[in-house]
């Protein structure tokens, strides 16, 4: 008999225990409670045998399969929102980051795809992918929002019942390295009447934007690397431009060529689909900031709160293209009152920050909302001061205060505050 370890060992020591109320009648020995289980047999089960083999590329867990990015065609290309109900840090995972896609998912050869830079230049450069990876890199975790982000809120007359990515997923954090396009902007050296750049992709529908010259020497990248691992076919593999804060089509995807001009070109989706209409009839052109916005996360559209009154802990994300996060306001009454919510670190130059605060429910009825402000002063609108602005087909750029009704039940749903 094993007496030290294990199931034998929990035996002898039940069986000594027996001995040790010698006297007792058969009787009373038969109402003894159950005998114990073994520990072996009382461990979970994945602790009973070796585990299974790992992956050469890890995954997530096969019960988080329902955590991914939802498709819409509703705007006739495809759209990929990133789950943000399901995000609790500020990097987006790189297979959950939200894509737009005019004219489909190139495949491109690494080796055979360069990018030339040309125009108003002193020297016409090329480069290949191995030449640039020969150049000084940076780090740096920014947001990517897509222009046309929340545009079912500002253009549907009625708030539409849906989860909080498929309203407002078109937005991302990650962490993007590459090479400062200062680099190679100052070795192919820029004549006087340099002023413009348009960049172009090579996808099916060559998509081009121009963006200043001035602002691209600051802060412009050419992006190779997303959260550590190269990009992603969807986000512009090999290369794409970044510029961060700015919307996200000027982030050419698949970028292969730069040219240097003295002049914005007016390419086919700058003059149309990305102008905004005012309410006066006036047209702003070239906006290409991402306004202060914010979310909250948990409780948001489609959820339901466990229980029906008690302690809750609401939570969400904030981001402005123009710099960083100071403040969010959040309101549990529709409004009439306000409290600041705690920020969470770090908080970063056009990136996400996290904000909570804590909130006991009464079990009623409850409108929540939350309202960020940038380092600049720059405050969240409500829907109704941003449609106030903006002509009534208008929808890029929605930055508005978004609202979230907990029934009685706990259900949650969208609403327009």
């Amino acid at each position: 008999m094993r007496s030290y370890s294990g199931h034998n060992g929990l035996a002898r020591r039940t069986f000594l225990g027996g001995l040790a109320t010698g006297g007792l009648s058969v009787a009373a020995a038969q109402a003894t409670p159950p005998q114990p289980q073994p520990l072996a047999a009382r461990l979970p089960d994945a602790m009973t045998r070796p585990g299974g083999a790992d992956l050469p590329y890890g995954l997530p867990a096969v019960h988080e399969a329902q955590v991914e990015r939802s498709l819409s065609m509703a705007a006739g290309v495809a759209v990929w929102r990133t789950p943000l109900e399901h995000q609790r840090g500020i990097i987006t995972p790189s297979g959950l980051h939200f894509a737009v896609h005019h004219n489909g998912v190139p495949d491109i050869a690494p080796e055979r795809h360069t990018l030339k830079l040309h125009g108003l230049v002193n020297k016409p450069l090329r480069f290949d992918l191995d030449r640039l990876m020969r150049y000084p890199m940076v780090s740096r975790v920014h947001f990517l929002e897509c222009a046309g982000n929340s545009a079912a809120n500002a253009l549907s007359p009625t708030a539409l019942d849906q989860t909080l990515g498929e309203i407002a997923g078109e937005v991302s954090c990650s962490e993007w390295t590459g090479v400062p396009l200062a680099y190679l902007l100052n070795e192919a050296g820029l004549k006087d009447s340099a002023q413009w750049v348009v960049a172009e992709g090579a996808d099916g529908g060559s998509h081009s934007r121009s963006l200043p010259l001035k602002a691209l020497m600051e802060h412009g990248m050419v992006a190779l690397f997303q959260n550590g691992e190269r990009l992603r076919p969807s986000q512009g593999y090999p290369m794409r431009l970044f510029m961060p804060g700015w919307e996200g089509n000027v982030n050419v995807k698949w970028l292969h060529r730069l040219e240097v001009v003295d002049a914005p070109a007016y390419t086919k989706d700058e003059s149309g689909l990305y102008t905004q209409v005012l309410a006066d009839g006036r047209i702003e052109r070239f906006a290409f900031h991402m306004e202060v916005k914010s979310v909250i996360t948990h409780p948001s559209g489609q959820q339901r709160l466990p229980e029906p009154h008690g302690f809750y802990e609401i939570a969400g994300l904030a981001w402005s293209g123009r710099g960083r996060i100071v403040r969010v306001d959040v309101s549990v009454d529709g409004g009439r009152t306000w409290a600041v919510a705690q920020l969470h670190g770090p908080v970063l130059d056009r990136a996400f920050t996290r904000f909570t605060l804590p909130w006991q429910w009464s079990g009623r009825k409850a409108d929540l909302m939350s309202r960020a402000t940038d380092e600049h002063g720059r405050t969240q609108p409500l829907r109704s001061e941003w449609k106030r602005r903006y002509a009534m087909h208008s929808f890029n750029h929605y930055n508005a205060v978004q609202a979230w009704r907990v029934q009685a039940d706990g259900r949650v749903e969208n609403v327009y505050a």
